[in-house]
């Protein structure tokens, strides 16, 4: 499958069927991506062969396996295990072994992840804390949307406190009174926007809006 790919698309391998590896696969077929997605699990093989075009039951803690998928043709590999540490590690030092040059590889826990960055995966995700992350931030907030971009660092999607409304940005200071920016604003029906230093705030906006995590999280609460 990987021999044929075009040049304009990298044909990159999904290891793991679960939520988050079919997620990452669709994603990346919509960005019109070539992906073998492949999982130990023929239930999620067939699954996934639903909304997937290639897709293939395999245990990948093997490097014969491996090397049968054609394994040096791929560039990009993710590891999206979810049913066990053992499995997805085994799977990483298949693949390390392979010679693969970007892995990604998705970790359950602190404990998962040091162990992935010690044999040598440098991409390491925690989707289930990211997202327990963002879940937590929205309950407690007045916040539509939160993403952690770095550490301390965030962007949010807010509605617009009542005190700025009928107030142009520059006359705000936001960033002087608040300490965080306004980079964009959405008005209902209308298409989204880049905030400028003329641009007025109105009572039914919402703003994206970035900063460190906790004054990000204060300005939300104001509205």
């Amino acid at each position: 499958m990987a021999k044929h790919h075009n040049s304009s698309a990298e044909a990159i391998l999904v290891i793991g069927l679960g939520r988050f590896g079919s997620s990452v696969a669709s994603s990346l077929i919509r960005m019109g991506h070539e992906v073998l997605g492949v999982d130990v699990d023929e239930a999620k093989v067939q699954e996934a062969a639903n909304r997937l075009t290639h897709v293939l039951q395999a245990d990948c803690t093997s490097s014969e396996v491996l090397r049968q998928l054609g394994i040096a043709d791929f560039k990009t590999v993710v590891i999206a295990i979810g049913s066990g540490i053992e499995a997805s590690v085994l799977t990483a030092l298949a693949v390390i072994e392979a010679g693969v040059p970007t892995i990604w590889a998705k970790a359950t826990n602190e404990q998962h992840g040091k162990i992935l960055k010690g044999i040598g995966v440098k991409n390491v995700v925690f989707p289930e804390a990211r997202m327990g992350q963002m879940v937590a931030h929205i309950l407690t907030g007045k916040m539509m949307d939160f993403v952690e971009l770095d550490d301390q660092f965030a962007m949010v999607k807010t509605r617009a406190p009542a005190e700025l409304v009928g107030h142009t940005l520059d006359e705000a200071q936001v960033r002087q009174h608040h300490g965080v920016t306004i980079v964009g604003i959405k008005r209902p029906n209308e298409a989204f926007t880049y905030a400028q230093s003329s641009s007025t705030i109105q009572r039914d906006d919402l703003l994206i809006v970035i900063g460190e995590t906790k004054l990000v999280e204060r300005f939300a609460a104001r509205t």
